[in-house]
Formats: structure tokens, C-alpha cells, sequence
């Protein structure tokens, strides 16, 4: 050994721009390129910027591997350095050259120091470094990811550990699994989050009750998306109902749901569930007029599969399936974070409803963008879900003890601050 220490300074050109803005794929990448020399991480930290880009280091016993990307430039740059000779770090950069799909890359190596300059002391490197690898728990490792979800000008940032509990590329989108740290296990669509363990309540709890309280003779429901479980659940609560229609597009959300958010999946065996695995916006197009008594809209922001769910000819079709006194209640998105199409779809639904029919409902949620999210109401017929008699929603909450939902927030949720009112025209 000539020297302490080898210095990789690298750059990767023309890499694919999907996999550098893919948190998951840089991390196992990463992790695969440290255990390919050998070497022992001792901690990770990775962070995913808005509006792309990631940068990460794993700090290793024997020195650190850290990378930068710039996905709009199909670019990214890594240092790999490593101590003493028993770690060639070579087979690292060979790895993450496969890993980032680079067309092009340059690297030099430097050596650290030149040993005979320097005064060293007699030690057992290789007895030090078997010590150190019994007592390491490489199954403690702490690994600092951070999940993004982010658009042009705003994110909002998770930090969770493990890794991917569940990742899966479906025919409509990927959907992942992580264990935050401070919102438990998420549910990720497309880079999304769809819904995490301790806030999750807040939307199911909202998209369910105030309508179907507010109806006050709900027996038939159809519930378009909800792959999660969580609105399937909350509906079910209500002794009214006979029977629940869902139909999700996608089968790998329900699968990640079983697997992963089993507080959130427990009605997907309900005698008075109807699962239909296929496309809602068929399923309403097809059904006959006045077929149900509340129709709940549970898609994702306006994107992939769910775009449809915002079309005029798919709010049309909702409002002939309800019957003559019927709700709908869809998911409205915020008024911050996607205020255009907030606006456009109150705009559709005063269109094909009538301007006094719809009601906007907010609710606040932490780990949704901007914190403050929405649901549209449009009623058939007479319905005024705003005017429910406290002391039903008290024996509801008395019979279904609930995190979020009481009669003050039914009252509260839909009164409009000021900017919202001038926003809608109202």
C-alpha cells in the first residue's frame, strides 16, 4: 500500500432520466455497488430535491460513496473513496455505470497521500477490521431516504427507512410501500402519496360521512377507485347500507393494501361488498339510470388512469346512475396545490348539477400537499348535505368511535374562508 486512501472522481452522461429521479433505484443501486467491493456502510442519507434530482452518500467503514443527479441533463457525478488496500472501489463505479444506463462517462482516480511522507504506527488492520465485523449489526444499519412528493414549485418531503417494502410496476402505474418516520407505512402511486397510517383517517373519515349522514337513507353505494380500503371501511360503518359497489382499476393497490396497511384493508372481505377489479368510468358509463343512493369518487390527482374521473362525460353518467335524491362526492384536490383544476372541476359539476347543488367540503391532512384538501358534493335532488341533525352524527360516533369526523367539523368543513368564496365565484 502506497497510500491511505483511493479516490474515484467520476461523471455519467446520457443516462436514463427516469432512473435518476427514481429515489428507490439510486438507493438499491447504491447499496448494490457498496456490497460489490465489499465494503461495510456504516450510514446512508439520501434526498430527493424538488423539482428533480437526488443526492446521496453512504458512509462506509472504509470511507463513502456519494452521488449527485441532474435528470434534465441525463447527468450525474459520484466520488467513491476508499482507505487502505483491502477495497478496490472500481467494481463500484462499474455498477453504477450499469445502474444509471449512462451512454458516456469519464473517470480519473486519485491516490490519497503518499505514505512516504508520512510516519505510521504498527497496527493489525486486518484483526481490527474482523473486531469490527462481529460486533457490527448490519441489520441496524440506519439508511436516511427522504420520498418527494413534488411538483414545479412546491414538495413535500418523508424520510422513511428499510428501503421499499413493496414496489411493483402494474399496466396502469408503479405503487410502492415505505415505512415513514413520522407517519408510519405510505401508500405511493406514481410518486404520490395516496395515503399514510396516521393521517389516513382524515380523508376516509371525510369522503364518507358528512355525506352519507347528510343523505340520512343511504342503502346503495358505489365507490369508484379507493384501492386502499380505507373508504370501503368507513362507509361500511353505516348500518343503512346494504350494499357497497367498488370498482378499482388497479389490482396491485388492493394486493399492496392486504399486504402492508392491514388497518386500512380489513372490509375487502365484507358480506356487503361487491369488489370489482376494472375501469369505474366503464362501470358508470354501462349501470342503469338511478342505481345508487351515493356515488363516491376516491381517484387520485387528474393523471394516468384516473384523468377520466374529471371528464364531463363521467360526471354526466354519475349523475343519471344516482337516484332521485342522490350525492355525489368527489375527490377535489387543493385549492394550493392544484388550484386550477380545483376551480375547472367545481366549474363541471355547477355545470351539469346546477350552481346551488354543489358544495365544496375542506379538511385539513398533513401529508398532502399543502395540508389543506378538498371534496366536491353535488346533489340530484333536494339533498343539502351541510343540514344534518347533530344527535344522529352523536349516536354514529357512540356506535364508531372516530379520529377526525364530528358534528362540528360536518358544520365547520363547509364554510368557505373568504379567498375560497372569491376563488369560486361565490
Amino acid at each position: 500500500m502506497d497510500a491511505p486512501g483511493r479516490h474515484i472522481v467520476a461523471e455519467f452522461l446520457g443516462c436514463n432520466r427516469a432512473i435518476l429521479d427514481d429515489m428507490s433505484l439510486i438507493e438499491r443501486g447504491m447499496a448494490n455497488a457498496v456490497g460489490r467491493v465489499g465494503a461495510i456502510a456504516a450510514h446512508a442519507s439520501f434526498e430527493h430535491f424538488s423539482a428533480l434530482g437526488i443526492s446521496g452518500v453512504v458512509v462506509l467503514q472504509e470511507g463513502h460513496v456519494a452521488i449527485h443527479t441532474w435528470p434534465e441533463y441525463q447527468y450525474a457525478a459520484c466520488d467513491l473513496f476508499t482507505s487502505g488496500d483491502t477495497v478496490d472501489p472500481w467494481p463500484s463505479f462499474d455498477h453504477l455505470k450499469e445502474v444509471l444506463e449512462a451512454e458516456n462517462y469519464s473517470a480519473f482516480e486519485l491516490r490519497g497521500g503518499e505514505l512516504s511522507l508520512r510516519e505510521g504506527v504498527d497496527v493489525d488492520l486486518c484483526r481490527m477490521r474482523e473486531d469490527v465485523e462481529k460486533h457490527l449489526r448490519l441489520d441496524k444499519l440506519r439508511w436516511n431516504e427522504w420520498f418527494t412528493d413534488k411538483d414545479e414549485d412546491q414538495a413535500l418531503s418523508l424520510r422513511y427507512t428499510g428501503g421499499i417494502l413493496f414496489e411493483r410496476n402494474s399496466q396502469y402505474q408503479k405503487v410502492r410501500v415505505i415505512n415513514t418516520h413520522a407517519y408510519g407505512k405510505a401508500l405511493i402511486v406514481d410518486s404520490m402519496v395516496m395515503c399514510t397510517e396516521r393521517d389516513e383517517r382524515h380523508y376516509h373519515e371525510m369522503i364518507s360521512h358528512p355525506a352519507i349522514l347528510g343523505h340520512g337513507q343511504v342503502r346503495q353505494v358505489l365507490v369508484v377507485g379507493g384501492g386502499d380500503g380505507g373508504t370501503i371501511r368507513e362507509v361500511l360503518k353505516h348500518d343503512s347500507v346494504e350494499r357497497v359497489v367498488m370498482v378499482e382499476i388497479d389490482r396491485t393497490v388492493i394486493e399492496a393494501s392486504k399486504l402492508h396497511l392491514p388497518e386500512l384493508s380489513v372490509s375487502f372481505d365484507h358480506p356487503k361488498l361487491d369488489l370489482r377489479i376494472g375501469d369505474g368510468v366503464d362501470h358508470v358509463a354501462n349501470i342503469g339510470s338511478e342505481s345508487y343512493d351515493i356515488i363516491i369518487v376516491d381517484g387520485s390527482d387528474p393523471k394516468g388512469p384516473a384523468a377520466r374521473l374529471f371528464s364531463d362525460e363521467f360526471l354526466q353518467n354519475c349523475k343519471r346512475a344516482l337516484r332521485s335524491n342522490g350525492l355525489l362526492v368527489a375527490q377535489g384536490e387543493s385549492p394550493f396545490f392544484n388550484r386550477e383544476m380545483f376551480i375547472e372541476l367545481n366549474g363541471r359539476l355547477k355545470g351539469i348539477f346546477g350552481r346551488e347543488k354543489v358544495r365544496t367540503l375542506l379538511f385539513h391532512i398533513p401529508t398532502y400537499p399543502s395540508g389543506i384538501w378538498s371534496f366536491q358534493l353535488a346533489s340530484k335532488g333536494t339533498v343539502d348535505p351541510r343540514d344534518v341533525d347533530p344527535e344522529s352524527i352523536a349516536l354514529f360516533e357512540r356506535r364508531n368511535p372516530l379520529h377526525y369526523y364530528n358534528d362540528k367539523v360536518h358544520k365547520a368543513s363547509f364554510a368557505l374562508p373568504n379567498y375560497l368564496r372569491e376563488m369560486l365565484n361565490e
